[in-house]
């Protein structure tokens, strides 16, 4: 499955959504796994690119931004899949 990319939340004429470069596949997998997956994934992108974590698990759409925010990572965005989202995550250090 892969994560939607282009007009984000602000319509046509807002901005993209940023393309991820790297896919998380966690759908079926409940917290704390789809926090650990990134955990153990995110240092393999650049610094200032975009991670998607696909979740289904309705505690990983809160879990995934608190821990960006405990972590100083940026959460990007979330957007609804068939089932679940595409968490967007940029990777900061």
């Amino acid at each position: 499955m892969t994560p939607p990319t282009g007009p984000g939340p602000a319509g046509p004429a807002g901005p993209a959504r940023p393309a991820p470069m790297l896919v998380i596949d966690a759908l079926g997998r409940k917290c704390p796994i789809p926090i650990i997956m990134l955990a153990e994934r995110i240092r393999e992108v650049p610094i200032g690119q975009v991670i998607a974590v696909l979740a289904d698990d309705p505690a990983a759409r809160t879990d995934v931004p608190s821990w960006c925010a405990m972590k100083s990572h940026d959460f990007v965005a979330a957007a609804d899949l068939p089932q679940g989202w595409a968490l967007l995550i940029r990777r900061r250090y």
